[in-house]
């Protein structure tokens, strides 16, 4: 096997790896029981399987046609930098909007800071 056939190999199977993520993303999405749940496995795994399948797209390129695909690379840090952004304010905005949590919820951590921050504005 030659280099660029074990490069493409890696490629093909990062491009695998990143749509197997993708539907653990959209089980995950159906199955877990709130907002705060679902959105975990809406930004992480999908994150994580878009940047893979980019990667592997690049990979593809870069080896098979010589074509280095700057997009690609922006693609991949926009999707890096953004999506879970939006899903820590998604949250954030359901959190303060008093969206239930799951009976399964163990522990509250940002109710105690966020009434703190209250008490420092009322004194």
């Amino acid at each position: 096997m030659t280099i660029s056939g074990t490069i493409e190999f890696i490629a093909a199977l990062l491009m695998l790896i990143g749509s197997i993520m993708a539907v653990i993303s959209a089980i995950g999405i159906i199955r877990f029981p709130d907002v705060y749940t679902r959105s975990h496995a809406g930004t992480k795994s999908s994150t994580l399987a878009v940047m893979l399948t980019l990667l592997g797209a690049f990979l593809h390129f870069a080896v098979e046609q010589g074509f280095y695909s700057v997009r690609l690379l922006l693609g991949i840090v926009f999707v890096f930098l953004t999506a879970p952004l939006a899903g820590h304010l998604i949250i954030r905005a359901a959190y303060r909007a008093d969206v239930e949590m799951a009976e399964a919820t163990v522990e509250d951590e940002l109710e105690e800071v966020l009434r703190n921050k209250q008490n420092e504005k009322g004194k």
